[in-house]
């Protein structure tokens, strides 16, 4: 499973051909209907450039949240292809639709050297089943298809590995970053190699523990998820967050861990709160004493400081998922702490995304990690070492 040797942008002819370019523009909003963070467009920039400069016809795709069924006036696609239209300085037309004559039309009218958009592709019935038809419809839009949605390579969709059946495919200059700089620093980690993991459930990331307590050296828990493996050891975890089902293995984990010489952190202390609410009462306990009533959203003071010292001295440092209720302020401290002591461990660093990437950015350090993923569903699927459905579908380079 080399991806290293698949087909990408560079080794596809694209001079004056119509080129589908699968991006990831899943990007956060405010109430108002503003993008709020566009560093995953700007990472598509590159690869957008490129296609323009060898005068490429660009079809622009991308999805963005989860579409009940048909079009919802609030992830339509309208602010991105307006912000990359003053980005680009170009006219980019959002058409609405991949089967209409007003699309085929405007698809068969763009010049080389121009843009246009398709409008959010999971309005679209045939998208995440990856209907065949489907899949075609899309491909025959096009000459030449390009992925560089790295977020959604754990896709099987249409527009990330059913279209690469039909037509010359390859993938861009995101996903050669992500996926080049992850073989890289994990093929030969800078040891002690530290993973720390957090986010709501073990049953998320069964995968990747297991595969980590073969590479790492120390192994962090927190999150979510730390109270399944408190009540695995007998603790009492209130109202918060348990996968009762899953405490055998927590213990599994555990003896693994122990088998294998890792060094397994588990919270010392945790703050819990009386409802889940960003406003709540809350207080500090012992890990092993979460009071009847209350549940654990974030890690405590003395876990912050335990977590900070094991990863100072870390020579590779592999992070994904938050240490608590991270997007409330009054539950984000302990994943705002993490984040500080990675960036001043002078590891080398793979963030994953979401909440820990906005961790990193909210406190100025994305110039101090090495790597931050655009894909935190992709990038722990890349740790576990499982394929990635939308990079097989690409033909290798011999």
């Amino acid at each position: 499973m080399n991806y290293l040797n698949k087909l990408t942008i560079k080794d596809i002819d694209v001079e004056n051909k119509r080129v589908f370019l699968r991006c990831d523009f899943n990007v956060p909003f405010d109430g108002q209907g503003n993008i709020t963070d566009t560093r995953r467009i700007d990472e598509s920039l590159k690869s957008i450039r490129y296609l323009l400069e060898r005068n490429a016809k660009v079809i622009l795709c991308s999805h963005l949240g989860r579409p009940k069924s048909g079009y919802e006036d609030k992830l339509s696609l309208k602010p991105v292809a307006k912000y990359l239209s003053k980005v680009l300085n170009k006219d980019i037309k959002l058409l609405k639709d991949v089967s209409s004559e007003d699309t085929k039309q405007a698809i068969e009218t763009l010049k080389s050297g121009e843009l246009c958009m398709l409008e959010n592709i999971r309005f679209e019935d045939g998208e995440r089943s990856n209907e065949p038809e489907f899949a075609k419809k899309l491909a025959s839009l096009a000459d030449v298809c390009i992925n560089d949605a790295f977020g959604a390579c754990h896709r099987a969709h249409a527009s990330t590995a059913g279209m690469a059946k039909y037509l010359p495919s390859g993938y861009g200059f995101l996903i050669e970053k992500e996926i080049s700089t992850m073989y890289k620093i994990l093929s030969n980690p800078k040891r002690p190699f530290v993973s720390i993991l957090g986010g709501a459930k073990i049953s998320d990331k069964i995968g990747v523990i297991s595969s980590l307590l073969d590479k790492v050296d120390i192994l962090i828990i927190g999150g979510g998820m730390s109270y399944t493996f408190a009540n695995a050891l007998g603790y009492s975890v209130g109202t918060s967050l348990c996968e009762s089902d899953k405490l055998d293995l927590a213990k599994d984990i555990m003896a693994k861990a122990k088998e294998k010489g890792v060094k397994l952190f588990l919270p010392l202390d945790v703050k819990v709160a009386r409802e889940y609410d960003p406003n709540s009462e809350a207080k500090v306990v012992d890990f092993d004493k979460i009071p009847e009533g209350w549940m654990g959203l974030d890690i405590g003071p003395k876990t912050a400081k335990l977590f900070s010292e094991a990863i100072s001295g870390a020579g590779t440092v592999v992070w994904n998922g938050p240490m608590g209720v991270s997007e409330w302020e009054n539950f984000s401290s302990g994943t705002l702490s993490v984040a500080k002591a990675i960036a001043e461990s002078g590891s080398i660093s793979i963030i994953g995304g979401g909440d820990s990437a906005a961790a990193v950015y909210k406190l100025g350090f994305a110039d101090k990690m090495t790597h931050i993923s655009t894909g935190g569903g992709a990038s722990l699927r890349f740790l576990e070492g499982k394929p990635l459905p939308a990079l097989e579908a690409i033909k290798d380079k011999n």
